[in-house]
């Protein structure tokens, strides 16, 4: 028996806007035969190769604690730095550096709905550390 994740569900106070601010950071689209509208209750959104799909699906309780399960996003084309800039400008907070002496580590955000990401080290850094 095999088993494959078929989306990855995210509980939201607003579904749709934490779907379409997802889609702005991730570049992932919505299902154009199944499209978000404000109000829905579950907007999913998918990347463009169509592998990776996550759910946003609505609740009444707002966020309390930590996540328990949280997104670690590689910048695959620009240094962590850019990303991290990049997202902040579209709403995401600062909530900790763990950066390392060699510059690899990753820093901590947050989402409007204050869920917890981790920008990496990008991929152009760790090519130039030969990593």
């Amino acid at each position: 028996m095999a088993l494959r994740i078929s989306h990855t569900s995210v509980d939201s106070h607003d579904a749709y806007a934490q779907s379409r601010w997802w889609s702005e950071v991730l570049g992932y689209s919505e299902d154009s035969e199944d499209p978000n509208l404000p109000g829905h209750e579950e907007c999913l959104i998918i990347s463009p190769d169509g592998a990776v799909r996550v759910l946003f699906i609505e609740v009444p309780e707002k966020k309390s604690v930590k996540n328990r399960l949280h997104f670690d996003l590689r910048p695959t084309d620009v240094t962590r730095r850019a990303e991290v800039d990049r997202v902040r400008a579209l709403g995401a907070t600062h909530v900790a550096d763990f950066i390392r002496p060699d510059g690899t580590g990753w820093v901590v955000l947050a989402d409007p709905e204050g869920n917890e990401f981790c920008i990496l080290t990008g991929q152009p850094e760790l090519d130039a550390l030969g990593l």
